[in-house]
Order: C-alpha cells, then sequence, then structure tokens
C-alpha cells in the first residue's frame, strides 16, 4: 500500500485552541504544568511566526471550566473568539463551525483540554467533513496516560496526525535558510536546550 507524505502547509492550515481554560487545565495531568504551559505557548508563538490562522474557543466558561488562559487571549487579540454556552463538541457550535470556514483552510492544527473530549471530539467531526487535521499532542492534556493514549488511538485511527509543537514548527519552516535567527529564537525561548545551541551559533558566527 502506498504511503502519501502529507506535510503542513503554512499557507493552508488553521490553528483551533480548543478550551485552554483556567478549570479545565487543573485536570491535564499528563504533563507537569510549567512543561504543560510552555507548550501551549510554544504552539501559539508558532502560529504567531507563522501568520497562520487561530480560532480559540471556550466550553461553558461561566461555570467550572473558567475562563480561557489570559495568554491565549493576548496572544491572539483578532482571533475569532467563540465562547460557547454549552456544547461539550466544539463542532456542535455553528459560529466555531463558520469561523473555521471562513479561514478558507483545508488543513487544521488541534490543541486542547481535555485530550479525549474537546480534542477527540472535534478532530473526528473535521474528519468527517474532509479536513486534514494534525493533533498537537504535547499542547492537549488530560487525566492520565491511559486516558491520552485511548484517545491518541482514537483519533489517529481515523486519519489524524498526531505532531508535537516543535515538529509542527521544522514542518511548517521547512529550511532553516528561510529565517535562521527568527526561527531559532523562538525554538530557544521555549527549551532551554535549544537556548544553549543557537547560543553557541551565535558566538561562532561572529567569530
Amino acid at each position: 500500500m502506498s504511503f502519501t507524505y502529507k506535510r503542513l502547509d503554512k499557507d493552508d492550515v488553521a490553528l483551533l485552541m480548543v478550551d485552554h481554560q483556567s478549570g479545565l487545565l487543573s485536570l491535564a495531568r499528563d504533563f507537569n504544568p510549567d512543561e504543560f504551559k510552555n507548550n501551549v505557548l510554544a504552539l501559539a508563538d508558532i502560529a504567531k511566526f507563522f501568520n497562520i490562522p487561530t480560532i480559540l474557543t471556550t466550553s461553558f466558561e461561566d461555570g467550572p471550566n473558567g475562563p480561557m488562559v489570559p495568554e491565549l487571549k493576548e496572544a491572539f487579540p483578532e482571533a475569532p473568539y467563540i465562547p460557547r454556552p454549552g456544547q461539550i463538541n466544539a463542532w456542535d457550535n455553528p459560529d466555531f463551525v463558520d469561523a473555521i470556514k471562513a479561514t478558507g483552510k483545508k488543513q487544521l492544527l488541534i490543541a486542547g483540554v481535555v485530550t479525549e473530549v474537546c480534542v477527540a471530539f472535534p478532530v473526528l467531526s473535521a474528519l468527517e467533513e474532509g479536513y486534514e487535521v494534525f493533533v498537537v499532542t504535547d499542547a492537549s492534556g488530560t487525566f492520565n496516560q491511559v486516558t491520552r493514549d485511548a484517545a491518541w488511538n482514537r483519533m489517529s485511527q481515523a486519519g489524524a496526525q498526531l505532531m508535537t509543537w516543535f515538529a509542527v514548527g521544522g514542518e511548517l519552516h521547512r529550511d532553516w535558510r528561510n529565517d535562521i535567527e527568527g526561527f531559532g529564537g523562538l525554538l530557544a525561548s521555549h527549551l532551554p536546550a535549544y537556548s544553549n545551541l543557537m547560543q553557541s551559533y551565535s558566538q561562532q558566527a561572529t567569530t
């Protein structure tokens, strides 16, 4: 059986940030809190760096789920913001789907909390609608590794590609010659080891 490598295309992809809310974040235990927050913000920085259309949505934010974390609203002040009044599956909200269609993009990057519900449900719905879907695994969180793995299996078996924020950045960038300092600086701001690498590169470049 032949395989087609479907790459992320920075000109044909939109980012959906689903339910990164203050209350729900307390449920994400498959990453430590600092690591998870860094992953989410790294994905946001990648979207800004490549000018990826981004849509933010929350679920029942007036209830225990709480508001969206302020860093994301600050990162995307002009992005469509869809506070769903009750729909658990974001795809069941017409305003959310309309915002996606308005981008005109055929590929969707999706991250959220919790993985087996807030991510998996719209992922499966988007796949059914014919979108190419890429799940950002380390910017999505849930209760534990068992529930996470079950969600990953369900989505990948349906046709979603599972990625990390670092892989998303690399696949969008394609070629280091496009922007060494800019892209390298983005990685360095979220990965201490990469910061060391960029410092070494900068020293070599000036000698």
